[in-house]
């Protein structure tokens, strides 16, 4: 893969960039916050309270990743409200990014109270595109005037719309912000791709940000007519969601344990070693990763992965270690088969039923006959080759990447053999580190 979709290491950059952030805001903040009266501390207060909680009510998307869909619709909600009331002068953005951040430090604070892990690089990421709202509604100058300014009663009778509008469009901006750097950090961690990453990442939260950017802008709407009342009015619905994505997310956690259980069953029968079907998948998912494959395509490679062996069961006599690649031609296809035929018999997993009946069908046909051959069956087909190879514990890790060399363009597609090679190295590495 060309070098220009390689993430550069963003990890330690962005965190460097979020405590800068902070610093700043409260530094430049502090003069202000002494001049505040009682119900501005209230109403910071409760927005306050409310982004720590919303830190506390994590959801895991479909990226794998964990958000707080709550706590980012309060900074919106914040950054957008205009808190002064009588004629005051407006709180500024630094004000705004203080309470913000002190409201997600808090959060991570009894996250770590409640025994959970804190989860510093995703906070960053969302503190530096929560700042953005606050600077661009607050600070910057449209027409001769902030957008804030435009929320002035005099003003309000005749821009309403405009200023709605406006919210949208500047939560638009800092979701993208903060979408953008989340999938940096994810594809730094997990050494994939950026690109995809970013993409992937747009794609799997883009509903949920429209979601976020609406409320939040309802908040600061409703907040000129019904006061801070607008913030826990607003967030309920988002509590709702919480719950029914949870219950989502333990649903799809009992399917894939399903799944890894049915994928043991050649391990019970000694058709395969133990752990055998885990190991391909892992390293499979990895050289997913490395390619670029969005996290939908990666779950159905997990998926076949786990299953790829699952036809040994029909078979009257073990192959010895369970080592396919070791196998004729005829039976390596029969196994193929009949486990597609045992997995398309469920009625819900066609697409890894098709994917496990072209895992043992050589590149050639590709190269030479331009058949249309799934990418995920074309990296079981390495993967489960090279840990058949190399053995339980990879001692014969140069033998397996000889004999997978031999058969390049072949039986093996180039592609996916390259990043098997970088998976391998990275692994290394990691090991000697």
């Amino acid at each position: 893969m060309n070098a220009s979709w390689r993430t550069v290491r963003l990890g330690a950059p962005i965190a460097v960039l979020a405590v800068v952030v902070v610093l700043a805001a409260w530094l430049s903040a502090a003069p202000s916050l002494g001049s505040l009266v009682s119900d501005e501390w209230g109403r910071l207060v409760l927005f306050l309270v409310a982004i720590a909680l919303g830190e506390t009510a994590r959801l895991t998307i479909l990226t794998g990743r964990e958000t707080a869909p709550m706590s980012t619709a309060a900074a919106l909600g914040l950054a957008f409200s205009t808190i002064a009331d009588g004629g005051r002068p407006a709180i500024g953005a630094d004000v705004v990014i203080a309470v913000i951040s002190a409201g997600m430090l808090l959060g991570q604070v009894l996250r770590r109270v409640t025994g959970s892990v804190p989860q510093w690089g995703d906070t960053a990421a969302r503190l530096i595109g929560a700042a953005v709202a606050p600077v661009l509604f607050r600070q910057v100058h449209f027409g001769g005037r902030t957008l804030l300014d435009w929320e002035d009663q005099d003003q309000w009778k005749d821009r309403r719309w405009l200023v709605a509008v406006m919210m949208l469009l500047v939560g638009a901006a800092a979701m993208v912000v903060d979408l953008t750097l989340e999938a940096c950090i994810r594809a730094d961690l997990q050494e994939s791709p950026l690109l995809p990453a970013v993409l992937d990442e747009y794609r799997s939260v883009g509903a949920l940000a429209t979601a976020l950017v609406t409320s939040g802008a309802l908040i600061a709407l409703a907040e000129i007519a019904i006061g801070v009342a607008s913030v826990p009015l607003f967030l309920f619905p988002l509590v709702l969601t919480y719950f029914a994505v949870q219950r989502y997310a333990s649903i799809r956690t009992t399917y894939r344990q399903t799944i890894g259980a049915l994928s043991s069953l050649t391990d019970l029968a000694g058709y395969t070693g133990t752990g055998h079907g885990q190991h391909v998948s892992d390293l499979a998912v990895a050289v997913g990763r490395d390619l670029g494959m969005s996290h939908r395509e990666l779950t159905d490679l997990e998926y076949a992965a786990l299953l790829h062996d699952l036809g040994q069961v029909a078979l009257r006599e073990p192959i010895p270690r369970g080592a396919t690649v070791m196998a004729a031609p005829v039976d390596q296809q029969r196994i193929a088969s009949d486990g597609a035929e045992i997995v398309r018999s469920t009625g819900v997993l066609d697409q890894v039923a098709g994917i496990l009946q072209a895992q043992t069908t050589p590149y050639r046909q590709v190269r030479e006959f331009g058949q249309d051959l799934p990418l995920s069956s074309r990296i079981i087909k390495v993967a489960n080759a090279y840990v058949d190879l190399a053995g339980p514990d990879e001692v014969q890790d140069e033998h397996a990447m000889e004999r997978i060399h031999l058969g390049l363009g072949y039986e093996y597609d180039p592609r996916v053999v390259d990043s098997l090679s970088r998976v391998l190295t990275r692994r290394r590495q990691r090991a000697g580190a």
